[in-house]
């Protein structure tokens, strides 16, 4: 099957349009960072000056220990809370990923499939053995990729499952040890 001067520009074409998007899908996940790491800095400043005016106005050091034991857990949950942002975006950002590749994989099954299709129409007689093989083998891969493609996905939603259930035990931990001093 030979391709057109048309056929290659639309293909280029197609291709920039999804090289443009993904890149536009990257720097809005990575201004989403920023504005992140600007609030949680801008937080962080105020909550420090804050806690620092609260220990010079402690009267005694069982005071000052109190008010640092008490700072554990909301700096835990914080943390966690930042961590689960930071992880939404990543997410969200490698789904449109994820999305435009599967879609590109797609075509080019398709593409290959339909090539596939014209090389067994035009294919000289007598060679009606090694096209089926040819074809057993396509329809293999394509089953492997398809496989390959859910592995991930379920090895993904695991790692999200992982990801909520360690962020949980370290607020509990922390949590324990603010109860604990």
């Amino acid at each position: 099957m030979m391709m057109t001067v048309d056929q290659i520009t639309a293909s280029n074409k197609a291709n920039l349009e999804t090289v443009k998007g993904l890149s536009t899908k990257t720097f809005a996940g990575f201004e989403k960072l920023v504005e992140l790491n600007l609030a949680a800095a801008k937080a962080l400043m105020a909550e420090s000056f804050e806690h620092t005016q609260t220990l010079l106005a402690a009267k005694d050091a069982q005071q000052v220990i109190a008010l640092q034991s008490g700072l554990v857990s909301p700096l835990a949950e914080k943390a966690a809370a930042y961590g689960r942002h930071v992880y939404g975006i990543a997410i969200e950002t490698s789904a449109e990923f994820t999305k435009a590749l599967e879609g590109k994989a797609a075509e080019s099954q398709k593409a290959f499939g339909q090539a596939m299709e014209s090389l067994t129409k035009n294919a000289p007689a007598g060679t009606e053995s090694a096209v089926a093989v040819l074809k057993s083998a396509l329809a293999s891969s394509q089953s492997a990729i398809e496989s390959a493609q859910s592995a991930a996905k379920q090895a993904l939603a695991m790692a999200e499952t992982n990801v909520a259930a360690v962020t949980e035990q370290a607020l509990t931990a922390a949590a324990a040890v603010g109860k604990k001093a």
